[in-house]
């Protein structure tokens, strides 16, 4: 599952800690998947509870023993740090996705239910930190494309969701962004009714056309240009050596552009399928040029939050 790194212009705990957290994540979901794939192949007869207890009792949330834990097994990049919120460090679900197994027939079947299960936790790491809060929209607890690209792309794949930056204090706000361990993707989908096709120009209108009827729509290009900019810029200005990709994607649609501007894939209904499986069976671990990458995009991104209550009354306890 691809980790949401930054959503619009809410607050993300990515951007506090670029090199722990996504280690942190895979961590925390290997171990969770493992509990819930015993709870299931053991029946009903066990317990939730139990998973969770015995889950907690290897990995102890008091703050002595993180510290503990530090001098004797040290992980300058990856050690967990001693304040953080401990709510959530531990259960990536609720306890209602966790005990809802018994029903499920095949592992097929528990799998996409714990990936469902995940998608609240993925929202609330990318809209929320120890001491802050972004008010999500309601819109991206359904947002189906957003629901595809975490379910479906590995672990390593960090996304930047519609992120807004701020560029010489003027808020641009910016395509879907992408950061493999090979490449930072710049994507733009283009969907609309099944089999449309967009014909494409220039200009900056295209045609888009359904059955009988043609409706003129924005160029999509001109916003994925603007896009690719932006973070050609920043890693040239950071030294971020990762090359930048530029993506026109339409999964049930098809473009007709004789001739396509260079440095911009199309990738249709008919090709689709062969292009997405070749990014899935992508086993590269996370790599540094691509943390640093992401580090770079975070810090030129908005931030809209306000102070969690529970630290309006005690500003010091950070």
């Amino acid at each position: 599952m691809a980790q949401l790194i930054k959503l619009q212009d809410y607050v993300s705990r990515y951007a506090q800690d670029i090199y722990l957290y996504p280690s942190r994540y895979v961590r925390l979901k290997k171990k969770q998947w493992e509990g819930i794939k015993k709870k299931w192949e053991n029946g009903p007869e066990q317990n939730i509870e139990s998973i969770i207890d015995r889950q907690q009792a290897e990995q102890p949330n008091n703050i002595l023993h993180k510290l503990k834990g530090i001098v004797r097994q040290p992980e300058p990049v990856y050690e967990e740090s001693a304040h953080e919120n401990l709510e959530d460090q531990e259960n990536l679900m609720d306890a209602g996705s966790l005990n809802s197994v018994t029903n499920i027939k095949t592992i097929e079947e528990l799998k996409q239910h714990f990936l469902d299960g995940l998608l609240p936790f993925q929202l609330k790491w990318a809209s929320s930190t120890l001491t802050e809060r972004s008010f999500i929209a309601k819109e991206y607890n359904n947002d189906p494309t957003l629901k595809f690209l975490l379910q479906r792309f590995p672990d390593t794949f960090l996304i930047l969701y519609k992120p807004i930056f701020l560029l010489k204090k003027a808020p641009v706000e910016a395509e879907l962004i992408i950061i493999t361990p090979a490449a930072a993707m710049c994507i733009s989908f283009i969907e609309a009714e099944e089999d449309a096709a967009y014909v494409g120009s220039k200009d900056r209108f295209w045609i888009k056309k359904t059955r009988n009827k043609e409706k003129k729509i924005l160029n999509p290009l001109i916003a994925l240009n603007r896009t690719e900019k932006i973070v050609k810029t920043l890693f040239d200005m950071y030294g971020v050596d990762l090359p930048v990709q530029k993506l026109l994607i339409s999964r049930n649609g098809f473009f007709d552009y004789p001739l396509q501007p260079y440095g911009v894939q199309f990738i249709e209904k008919r090709n689709f399928e062969e292009w997405f499986m070749s990014l899935r069976g992508m086993k590269s671990p996370l790599k540094h040029m691509q943390l640093k990458a992401a580090q770079v995009l975070l810090q030129y991104c908005q931030t809209t939050s306000v102070r969690r209550l529970e630290w309006e009354n005690n500003p010091k306890s950070e």
